[in-house]
């Protein structure tokens, strides 16, 4: 069975519980840092760091910034990593925001669970080389290899009144899709923990791509460009964007892939986002929700793009699920992918701690929140799925418990995928946070505990 192993050093030298005016910082600073250290028995070690850069001008618009960076280098031994170099600026155009990213993600065992939701089965035993009952097949069967190129622009702006704005943005993104790579996953591995390859053991991918079931296309099952325009109107009244305790932001907004930006596929989204953030005790305690809802409303997507969740501001190196550390933490990442989903997000923020760090000011904030989203419109597949699906198997059976229809779908049984844990956040000077989330998954289909450190609030 994989075994992940995370480590995060935060040294803290100085640190005072006295209450302390707050610090004006001016011109460019460094925010702060985090080192990436992990191991994982199929990826290799993990190595790099994260860094943020802020320019405060003269500081008379402390603690908002007007020019920022965000810079990530972080890769495992066995090729997955993030190579990403984020800047945002509030006056580079005048009354314009600006957030470009260039970002290359390559990723050696992306998650693949198949579609619609818990229409998919997921069997956790077929990726536990534990089990002694013989249904282990591999720990790559629900993983593919997706390499990711993006250059992300994104543009907001005043609209009318005092909070509503524009927003607009560009994108050219480059997905290669292909079978995970077996053999260097299995170099310096001992003979008991070598993997099977995926022609003696074929994957989910493999099972979908394959021609006589006609569930992942041939001309999307190696991925291309996907190249796209944005638009939308946002109302935003947040007091402060980092962790907002009043206010509303809610978006609704529109992406295309026309045919002349050189893509692959043509089709269009919508989506729309409401996030609502209440104080129950000033400074110290919120409640805050975040509802969303997205749906391909012309042309037909292709898959591995069915899995980004679109924004008016990319706030992370990946913005996709349902599932995992952005959408619903605790259950497995892309376990949730349809033609259309909703998702919800609520949380309980509490600053319990202040003091002084690295002669920064800091706070610890605690945040329980809870996760819930669905699938509402289904990927279609082939009506003759079921009879193609036998056919393929049952002259050739793949080791294990069986190979039958409900061993993989199960139409009709889709329903909310819900997650609740728990959030421990470190602030400097309210704009750099670290946040260590821990969720727990309430249905086994989704997985059992999600662990991820990342940097700021959710939403």
């Amino acid at each position: 069975m994989k075994k992940t192993f995370s480590v995060l050093i935060i040294s803290m030298l100085v640190l005072s519980l006295s209450a302390q005016e707050k610090k004006v910082k001016t011109g460019w600073k460094f925010d702060g840092g985090l080192p990436a250290v992990t191991f994982d028995s199929d990826l290799g070690f993990q190595y790099g760091a994260l860094v943020e850069f802020s320019n405060w001008g003269d500081g008379s618009k402390f603690p908002e910034w007007i020019d920022h960076t965000y810079t990530e280098i972080s890769r495992f031994t066995k090729g997955s990593g993030i190579y990403r170099f984020m800047y945002e600026s509030k006056h580079l155009i005048p009354g314009v925001e600006l957030v470009s990213d260039l970002s290359y993600l390559p990723d050696k065992a992306n998650n693949f669970f198949g579609f619609n939701g818990y229409e998919s089965v997921y069997n956790k035993d077929w990726m536990d080389d534990e089990v002694t009952d013989g249904s282990y097949r591999s720990r790559m069967f629900y993983r593919l290899e997706r390499n990711q190129f993006r250059f992300k622009n994104d543009f907001s702006g005043k609209l009318t009144g005092e909070h509503i704005r524009w927003s607009a943005g560009f994108a050219f993104q480059n997905f290669i899709v292909k079978s995970v790579d077996i053999e260097k996953l299995n170099k310096g591995k001992d003979p008991d923990k070598l993997l099977p390859s995926v022609e003696t053991m074929p994957g989910l991918y493999e099972i979908y791509k394959n021609p006589a079931l006609g569930i992942i296309s041939e001309n999307e099952a190696d991925g291309g460009w996907v190249n796209t325009l944005k638009a939308g109107v946002i109302w935003d009244s947040r007091d402060n964007r980092p962790n907002p305790m009043k206010g509303i932001w809610s978006e609704i907004g529109i992406e295309v892939a026309p045919s002349f930006m050189g893509n692959d596929w043509g089709f269009s989204k919508m989506f729309i986002t409401h996030r609502q953030y209440f104080t129950l005790i000033e400074n110290d305690l919120s409640l805050v929700y975040r509802l969303g809802y997205q749906a391909t409303i012309s042309g037909n997507a292709p898959f591995f793009y069915q899995t980004q969740v679109i924004t008016s501001r990319l706030t992370g190196a990946t913005n996709e699920g349902l599932g995992g550390s952005s959408t619903l933490r605790g259950v497995q990442r892309n376990r949730v992918v349809g033609d259309a989903f909703f998702l919800g997000n609520v949380e309980l923020r509490w600053k319990p701690l202040y003091f002084t760090l690295f002669k920064q000011d800091c706070y610890l904030g605690i945040n329980l929140f809870y996760d819930f989203g669905k699938v509402t419109k289904n990927i279609a597949l082939p009506d003759n799925l079921e009879s193609n699906f036998n056919d393929l198997f049952k002259p050739v059976p793949v080791k294990g418990p069986g190979d039958v229809f409900s061993d993989y779908f199960k139409p009709g049984t889709e329903k909310f995928h819900m997650s609740t844990g728990t959030s421990i956040m470190l602030a400097m000077h309210q704009n750099f946070v670290i946040a260590v989330d821990i969720g727990k998954a309430l249905n086994e289909q989704d997985g059992n505990i999600g662990f991820s450190i990342g940097l700021n609030y959710l939403f």
